[in-house]
């Protein structure tokens, strides 16, 4: 946006509408009010621009070729579980991680942020994983606009996408990563959608155009996906860009680079995040508008179903009816069975996880015992890191398989008790006293010094679809679930060598071939006991979790019903009048809020202004 009279009038009119329309909602609804006054009120210094997008779309590499810093943000690695990063302007570069439950942030080696950003890192002993790492460094965009690198957001681990919404809570816009592989997924427009009721002004980023040369084609695609399903983004400015060269171009002298970083593209970007920059305030009210709109499309939806109230449908009233007898009949005679079939399924799921453990320990002692035949004088001393580092990867594998066998447990079980119809409205309770639940167990101390488990991670929470429903997001204990799915929390598994392990082998082995066999199976014995008792305390948490959901997911629903039954019942006991009185004031209700939201549309499509314009090179693709 150019100009100061410009810029002092959008000013003056997005400040207008959300004090107006702020207080219309303060008259409906005060606590949100409240919240949406709250971020009117947030100190705006240094514009953040939110980095999001779907896992392995090159977010991260994209980041550093903006720096202008190889590798600081960690790349080619598994997603991040539990941070984002932010990356903000200093004399150094320099790392600081916020660890829940730690009052100073703990100060981090900028070579070990992989350890302690990513799913493959390893953490100092008893250290939790941290929910947020700032990083400093004196890179010349970073004097204009913060940028934040968040956990890849979408299919492959809906978990994250809370971790980047809350990211996104904070923005003064979003920088969306796609790749020219492949047209946008339906979870990465989902993500969007949902993003996008905070956030006024999206950036799209095509990444990695110098590996596939059709990235205009894919380019058409979004551009198409966006028209269907988020008409507001249809003419947004793409940047195509291939962080690959750019980082590459870094490696080279300044003379020789000059024409990768033209073929890079990236520098377009960065003047655009720079062009953001300078209207960091006028973002933040923007912003605050817009959560505004979102909020006043809520109100005249619950507005919308108090109309319908007042007129009610004897068949309405009828099936509701049927419905809580149904259930309540159910839950009379059903109980055991469910009982019957949640244990039934647990144990299946047990005994062939712990099957599959059996079978991978099993395979990892006769890889090892051919490695100690082979090895040779220092390969031999290398034996315990190896091997830690496989049991660390086992794990790893089996932590991640513990999701898929959780949700078959839940899957199951869910549509032996709740049929479609119904599983929509108790989706909602049963994630909730999962949350509880699982938060209000006991956390299970790692053995001593000499066993292989060490201490339980507080790693990330994995969050599993149910039959039919969209898969939510979120942290246990960190907000509420976006979506409707059902989640099912499953901390990681902490699996590797214990110091009293290498201390055996030093003492034993030294470099005798015969040690060092008997060594590995007493370790390799260990790991898969104490795997296996972990394994078997994860299920018994799981059905004892699902039992409680599901009793309490029945209760509320029955709750809801009798409710319901009695708001239609009140209503047909007015008399006519009253009911046509109550629903021209409720009319009139929604056609103010209405209004509202078209005055606001009105004032953000004249703050349109503020989103960069397309590169040149973008413009050959339309």
């Amino acid at each position: 946006m150019s100009g100061g009279a410009g810029s002092a009038a959008l000013g003056t009119l997005l400040t207008g509408a959300v004090d107006t329309c702020l207080g219309f909602v303060r008259g409906l609804d005060p606590d949100a009010a409240a919240e949406i006054d709250a971020q009117r009120r947030r100190e705006v210094t240094r514009p953040s621009v939110v980095v999001v997008g779907e896992t392995k779309r090159g977010k991260s590499s994209l980041v550093n070729a903006l720096i202008g810093v190889t590798g600081l943000s960690p790349v080619d690695a598994a997603v991040a579980t539990s941070a984002y990063l932010e990356f903000d302007h200093g004399p150094v570069t320099a790392a600081r991680a916020f660890v829940p439950g730690e009052a100073e942030a703990v100060d981090v080696p900028v070579d070990r942020l992989r350890d302690w950003a990513t799913v493959s890192g390893v953490l100092p002993q008893g250290a939790r994983p941290p929910r947020r790492i700032a990083v400093t460094c004196p890179a010349p965009l970073l004097r204009y606009v913060s940028l934040v690198d968040t956990p890849g957001a979408g299919g492959l681990d809906p978990a994250h996408t809370e971790i980047a919404l809350d990211a996104v809570s904070r923005a003064a816009a979003l920088l969306f990563v796609v790749d020219a592989s492949t047209p946008f997924t339906r979870p990465e427009l989902d993500f969007l959608i949902e993003a996008s009721k905070r956030v006024n002004v999206v950036v799209f980023a095509l990444t990695k155009t110098d590996a596939y040369p059709g990235w205009r084609t894919i380019l058409a695609d979004n551009r198409a996906q966006l028209q269907a399903h988020a008409p507001r983004f249809a003419a947004a400015a793409w940047f195509p860009v291939s962080a690959r060269l750019a980082e590459l171009a870094l490696t080279l002298p300044a003379a020789d680079a000059g024409e990768l970083v033209d073929a890079s593209q990236v520098a377009p970007l960065q003047h655009a995040l720079i062009e953001l920059a300078g209207n960091g305030h006028l973002l933040a009210q923007a912003n605050v508008l817009r959560t505004i709109r979102s909020e006043l499309v809520r109100l005249d939806l619950t507005v919308g179903q108090q109309v319908a109230a007042c007129d009610p449908d004897p068949g309405e009233v009828q099936r509701a009816k049927q419905e809580r007898a149904g259930l309540a009949a159910r839950k009379r005679t059903e109980s055991r069975q469910w009982s019957l079939a949640l244990n039934t399924e647990t144990q299946r799921a047990r005994v062939e996880a712990t099957g599959r453990l059996r079978t991978a320990v099993g395979g990892l002692q006769e890889q090892f015992l051919a490695r100690i035949d082979a090895a040779r004088g220092e390969a031999l001393k290398q034996l315990p890191a190896e091997l830690d580092r496989a049991l660390h990867a086992v794990s790893l594998r089996f932590s991640h398989e513990l999701q898929a066998r959780f949700r078959t447990v839940a899957e199951r079980t869910l549509a032996q008790v709740f049929p479609p119809a119904e599983l929509q409205f108790v989706v909602g309770r049963i994630n909730a006293t999962l949350r509880h639940t699982l938060a209000s167990r006991p956390r299970r101390d790692g053995g001593g010094a000499d066993n292989v488990m060490v201490a339980l991670s507080a790693g990330g929470m994995a969050f599993m679809a149910g039959r039919g429903v969209a898969a939510g997001a979120s942290a246990l204990g960190a907000g509420a679930v976006v979506g409707g799915g059902l989640l099912v929390p499953v901390a990681g598994l902490g699996l590797g060598l214990a110091a009293g392990a290498f201390i055996l082998y030093r003492r034993r082995v030294a470099t005798d071939r015969q040690q060092a066999r008997m060594w590995l199976r007493e370790v390799l014995g260990e790991a898969r006991a104490a795997l296996t008792d972990e394994l078997a305390q994860r299920f018994t948490d799981l059905q004892y979790a699902l039992t409680v959901a599901l009793d309490d997911a029945i209760e509320r629903r029955l709750a809801e019903l009798d409710a319901h039954i009695a708001e239609i019942d009140a209503a047909a006991a007015r008399d006519k009048a009253q009911r046509t009185r109550r629903r021209s004031a409720l009319q009139a209700r929604r056609d103010t809020i209405r209004a509202r939201v078209k005055q606001v549309d009105e004032v953000l499509a004249r703050a349109r202004v503020l989103a960069p314009t397309a590169p040149a090179a973008e413009a050959v693709a339309r």
